[in-house]
Parts: C-alpha cells; sequence; structure tokens
C-alpha cells in the first residue's frame, strides 16, 4: 500500500514537474525578453578603420552607443566583473549562491544587506524597469533565464554595457567613456576604470561633473574593492584616488558633420556604420577649408571632397567652412551651383574622340557669333590662332564652344546625365540646351563635378561616389559608364597637367614633393561661383568657394577662390597616403594617330559681328559708310534690304545706308547659309 502511495506521489510531483516545464515554455514562447529594446542604439558613422566620426541621439535625446567587449580595455571588463557579479561565467543568469548569501545576511540583519542580482538580471530590469520589489526581481530572475538560453555570454555583456545607465541622458560604457573622458573606452587607467564601475551603481549621486565629492567616494570605494580581489596593486589604487575627476562632459564626435548625416539617412536602422571616410584626413580637410576662408566676411563659404579613385571611396567631405556662418549648416557639396569653365575637359575630351581636334589642332579665338549667342573670352581679349591644348589649358571660351557647337549640346547634357548626374538648366530655358553650357549655363554639385572627374581621371569612365565601405567594394566590381575614351580622357589629363602652375607654387617638375595635378578651374557668370578640380596620384579633389546665397564676389576667380585650397588638399593626401605617387596620369602606351592640323567648322552659318541683331547705328551725316563684319569659311556676300553691298579696294563691304529707318543686313557665303541682322539707323535732325 505504501508502494502504491509514493509510485502515485512520485507520478503526479512528475507530471506537475511536466506541466511546469510546459508553462515555462509556453510562457517563454508568449512572452519572449524585450530584447530589441536593446537594439535601439545610437547611430555612430565611423571612418573606414572604425574610428568614430560622428554619433547621433535616440529618443528623447539620450546618448546609447553600441558596446563590443571586443573592443573595450579587458582591464576594465575582469573589474566589472569582479565587482558585479564574479561567477558570471559560470551561472545561467542566476547565481544561487548569491541569493542564499543575500537571504542569510538579510536574515542576521534584518534588512537587505547585499543583492543578489547577476549581471544578466540586471540587464532583464534595464530591458523593462520594474518597481524594486520581490515580485519584480522574481520576473528579472525568470527574464534572466530566458535571455541566457537566447544570448552568450559575450553578447549578454554586450548589451548590459549598452543599457548601463550613467547619469543624464549617457547610457551604456561608450557613451559613459566619450561624455566624461573624450574616446573610446579601448585603454582605460585604473581611475577611469573605477568610476565606469560607479557610477551606475547611483547614476545621479555620483556624477562628477555636480556630486564631484560623492563621485571621489565611491570611486576609492571600487578602488579598494579592486585591491582585495587582487586586480590592482596598492600603490596604484592611492595614485589613481588622488587623480582629477572629470568635472565637465565632452562632446560627443562631430567629425564630416554633413556627410555623416547624409550616411545616416540612406541607413534607417542605425547602429554602427562604417563610412569610406578618413579621419585623419577628414580633420585636416576640414581645418584646411577653415582656414582658407577665414579671412573672408562671414557671407562666404566653402565646400570640397576628396575622392579616391578605387572604388570612388570619399576620403574626406567638408559640407562648410563653418557652421557659424551663413549657410553652414547646408551641405553646400549637395546643392546646384554653376560650374563655370570646370566642364570644358569633358567637352575636348568629347570633341577628342569625334576626331574633330587633338592636343596640336588649330583653332580661332577670334569673335564669333553663334546664332544670337556670342561668346567673350574672360578677360575680353582674343588670341588669334592657338592650339587646342593651349586654348584648354587657358580656358578660353570661344574655342570650347566651337568644339561644343560640334560636340553638340544636347548630347554633351544626355552624357552628364548618363554619368548619373542630374544637370540644371537655368529656368528660362525650355528644351535644347544651348552652347552657354560651355561656359557654366547649367547646375551641378560639387559630387556631380567629382564624378565626371573622378571618371576622367580612371580611364573615362563614370561610377557613383561611395561613402560606405560595402559601396566601395560594389564600386570596385563594377566597369561604369564609358562616357569618354581611356585615351581621350588620359590626352585631356596630360593637357591639363601642363597648365600654368597655381599662385606662388613652384612648376611640380622642379620640387621633390609636390605632386603633378591636372586641374581646372572655374568662375561662374558674375563671380558668384569660384572653382578648383583636379586629379593626382588616383585622387580626385573638387574645390568651391561662394556666397550661398548666389551673391556675387566681385573679382574672385577660381584661380584665386579655389585653386589654392585645392593644392594644400592634395598636399595633405600625399601626406596622408604613403602609397600617393603624386603622378596626374597613369602610366599608358602613346597613341599612335596623325595630328590634326586645324579645326574646321563645317554645317554653321557665318555669323555678324557687326552690326549686330538689334544694334541702333548713328551716323552723323547722310552717306556715311559702314565697314561691315561677318565671320564664315569662304567668301561672303552683304545684302542690304536684298540689294548687294559693294566692296571696296580691298575686298571689305562698305555699306552706306540711304537715310535713317531700319534696315535688314544678311550675309550669305559660298554654301548658300545666310545669317541675318535687324538693325536702325539714326541720323541728326535737318
Amino acid at each position: 500500500m505504501r508502494q502504491q502511495l509514493v509510485l502515485r506521489v512520485a507520478r503526479w510531483a512528475a507530471l506537475a514537474a511536466l506541466g511546469a516545464a510546459v508553462l515555462i515554455l509556453v510562457i517563454d514562447r508568449v512572452a519572449p525578453p524585450p530584447l530589441e529594446r536593446g537594439r535601439i542604439v545610437s547611430p555612430l558613422v565611423t571612418d573606414r578603420t572604425g574610428e568614430p566620426l560622428r554619433a547621433f541621439p535616440i529618443a528623447e535625446g539620450r546618448w546609447r552607443l553600441a558596446a563590443d567587449t571586443d573592443e573595450i580595455d579587458p582591464a576594465f571588463l575582469r573589474a566589472l566583473i569582479a565587482i558585479e557579479d564574479k561567477r558570471f561565467y559560470r551561472h545561467a543568469g542566476v547565481d544561487p549562491l548569491a541569493v542564499m548569501r543575500a537571504a542569510r545576511d538579510a536574515a542576521v540583519s534584518g534588512q537587505i544587506k547585499s543583492g543578489a542580482s547577476t549581471i544578466t538580471m540586471q540587464t532583464a530590469r534595464m530591458l523593462y524597469p520594474r518597481p524594486r520589489t520581490l515580485g519584480a526581481k522574481a520576473i528579472e530572475a525568470f527574464r534572466a533565464l530566458q535571455i541566457e538560453a537566447r544570448l552568450s555570454k559575450k553578447e549578454i555583456l554586450d548589451l548590459y554595457l549598452t543599457l548601463t545607465p550613467y547619469g543624464g541622458n549617457i547610457e551604456g560604457v561608450r557613451a559613459a567613456s566619450w561624455a566624461w573622458f573624450g574616446r573610446d573606452p579601448k585603454e582605460l587607467t585604473p581611475d577611469q576604470i573605477a568610476l565606469l564601475i560607479a557610477l551606475p551603481q547611483s547614476p545621479e549621486v555620483r556624477r562628477p561633473d555636480r556630486r564631484p565629492q560623492s563621485a571621489q567616494i565611491a570611486r576609492a570605494e571600487i578602488l579598494d574593492r579592486l585591491v582585495a580581489a587582487g586586480l590592482l596593486a596598492k600603490d596604484r589604487a592611492d595614485d589613481a584616488a588622488t587623480e582629477p575627476l572629470p568635472r565637465t562632459r565632452h562632446p560627443f564626435p562631430s567629425l564630416a558633420w554633413h556627410a555623416a548625416e547624409a550616411i545616416k539617412a540612406d541607413h534607417p536602422s542605425g547602429g554602427r556604420i562604417q563610412s569610406t571616410l578618413d579621419r585623419a584626413l577628414q580633420q585636416e580637410a576640414e581645418r584646411l577649408v577653415t582656414t582658407f576662408i577665414a579671412p573672408t566676411d562671414e557671407g562666404v563659404q566653402a565646400a570640397a571632397l576628396i575622392i579616391d579613385h578605387h572604388g570612388r571611396a570619399v576620403r574626406a567631405a567638408v559640407g562648410s567652412a563653418s557652421r557659424a556662418r551663413a549657410g553652414g549648416w547646408i551641405d553646400l557639396t549637395n546643392r546646384k551651383r554653376s560650374p563655370g569653365s570646370t566642364l570644358k575637359p569633358l567637352i575636348y575630351a568629347m570633341a577628342f574622340d569625334d576626331g574633330a581636334a587633338d592636343g596640336g589642332t588649330l583653332i580661332r579665338d577670334l569673335p564669333a557669333r553663334f546664332a544670337s549667342y556670342r561668346p567673350e573670352n574672360f578677360d575680353r581679349t582674343f588670341r588669334g590662332e592657338v592650339t587646342v591644348a593651349e586654348a584648354l589649358q587657358h580656358s578660353l571660351n570661344v574655342p570650347a564652344v566651337r568644339l561644343l557647337d560640334r560636340v553638340g549640346a544636347n548630347r554633351f547634357m544626355a552624357t552628364l546625365s548618363f554619368t548619373g548626374g542630374t544637370p540644371m538648366l537655368p529656368s528660362t530655358t525650355q528644351v535644347d540646351a544651348g552652347l552657354a553650357v560651355a561656359l557654366g549655363g547649367v547646375g551641378l554639385s560639387v559630387r556631380e563635378v567629382g564624378v565626371l572627374y573622378a571618371g576622367l581621371g580612371q580611364g573615362g569612365r563614370a561610377k557613383p561616389l561611395a561613402w560606405t565601405l560595402a559601396d566601395a567594394a560594389l564600386m570596385r566590381a563594377t566597369d561604369g559608364y564609358p562616357f569618354v575614351s581611356t585615351e581621350s580622357a588620359a590626352e585631356v589629363m596630360d593637357i591639363l597637367a601642363a597648365s600654368p602652375a597655381p599662385p606662388g607654387r613652384m612648376p611640380a617638375e622642379l620640387t621633390l614633393w609636390a605632386p603633378t595635378i591636372a586641374y581646372k578651374t572655374g568662375t561662374s557668370y558674375g563671380y558668384r561661383d569660384a572653382w578648383a578640380a583636379g586629379i593626382s596620384g588616383g585622387y580626385t579633389i573638387i574645390v568651391w568657394t561662394g556666397r550661398p546665397d548666389g551673391a556675387p564676389r566681385p573679382g574672385v576667380t577660381g584661380r584665386e577662390g579655389a585653386l589654392p585650397l585645392l593644392v594644400a588638399l592634395f598636399d595633405a593626401v600625399k601626406a596622408n597616403d604613403p602609397e600617393f605617387d603624386g603622378s596626374a596620369t597613369p602610366a599608358r602606351a602613346p597613341v599612335q594617330s596623325a595630328p590634326l592640323a586645324h579645326f574646321y567648322e563645317t554645317g554653321a552659318p557665318p555669323a555678324i559681328l557687326f552690326p549686330p541683331e538689334g544694334a541702333e547705328i548713328w551716323s552723323d551725316r547722310p552717306g556715311r559708310s559702314f565697314v561691315l563684319s561677318a565671320q564664315g569659311d569662304g567668301p561672303l556676300k552683304w545684302y542690304a534690304n536684298g540689294q548687294p553691298v559693294d566692296l571696296d579696294a580691298g575686298g571689305s563691304p562698305i555699306w552706306a545706308p540711304h537715310g535713317p529707318g531700319f534696315y535688314r543686313l544678311a550675309v550669305v557665303d559660298a554654301q548658300g547659309q545666310e545669317s541675318g541682322a535687324h538693325v536702325r539707323v539714326r541720323m541728326p535732325q535737318p
């Protein structure tokens, strides 16, 4: 009978145990621990090596940087385990020995003398805070078992060190280390280790900036416990106890302000985002841009971009010279501005591809009219016949327009679009681009110009800029869009590399250290934008300076207002990259082609130079004659109101209007192509 009773009790006990186990499993599945709350961390944009650039707060302005025990001082981790949970690696979330010890101490003293919370239980409490009651303790213990069943010990410690409160809006050991010591907790001194362990025990009471005395006492207590645990020598602990406490919080990392903001926006999941930027180069680029702009008035800003051709990785991006200046909060690398003459190299490369010219081809730099468009050189002088190379090096406008007229403005704009840009035409333009795009009559951003020049520097292939390591790896495996041939791109770079040395700079061939830069400057209409774009040693750098509101800066050209900064940035790249070779163009086989003697314009009607369309001519007397002027190929014939105009002994057309009034002048070339101009003649009253 007794044996049957024992068997019955055992059976019920087994069933009860099984039922309890099933119930626990059901509860575990229905109510898992809220681990997702611990994954809400401050987005952190790092450089390509993992060094922090800029951190962003989460909800309610809290700073919570994700912790990784592989990147935290091992001495801190040993000290933390010794103080908070010495059997952390041996229990399953709840430490029975600690529970029994706490119960014994409470029974002896009549009050709670020590807690039994493990690091895992504390993690559970931080994931879902509750009032400090026995019931809450039981729930935390159950949650701790759940967490241990799901995460490794390293993952639990990472989570704990991410959530630990450090006072105010600081959470996690990384955020605390930045706030109090201004750096990551990779290497910590004994006094810093003790403070980081003492603070979470009473975060607000022990804040060193508000309660320095309490913080000092708490730090000393932790140091004594580390001595007792055999983790710190007594003399070192005594020295650490005398170290001054941090009295103010350090700012969180804020390098690459604009670029980091854009990178974070493209990765809404948050966490750590590893960019292609280089922290040291970024710091130096920001310093150089700020220093360069400092002497100018407060309305002037600057932006710069440094691109590594390998993977099109952006190594440094400066969105503005200072956020304290007007427009400083805007990322000016991503705003459309007139690029001035910086697009001319692309026009020349396309003309080379078409076989219309090469560097040695002669081209006319003379007054010319293209329909209603009449370009002039920047200095309002003309140089006659020059080589195409000279025309590009000296940024002559008329030759560039002649070449664009041959290439086709709409085709040129299509090429800009195919490279990934979105060129913005003036609001007055309807469909056709027009030849003014050769001189900056289109809107492009620093980034879009960077795509073009980086493509020019790597065989004429355009690829999007890469801002993260993952994007850079993708770009290395991508061929890109071939917008000009390798040969034409290289020839244009050779021409640009032979441009006159920048102001105050010796030619690169006369120095041992200066890089050879294939560069082009640009100045937009009305001196609103100053540009410099350069290629050297596998890098492209783009610089823009101007006023964010588009106001002019009279007399400031790209050569004075941007080129010196471009050169300084290339010097910074050379100092930062030991593999930078300083050459402007890659080694290549010589191009075997016969030089083109002269650039001939075909298909274009003659252009009237004088008198221009809509002109009013003053004639001081009846019978006064005027010499007419036009540009065109072959012999030209002139007509006034349909009547032929006579030529003088030298062959120049001489027109003598018969009186005041309106006239239509026309000029016809040997192919029968005609251009006309409507003019008005005025004479004094009789």
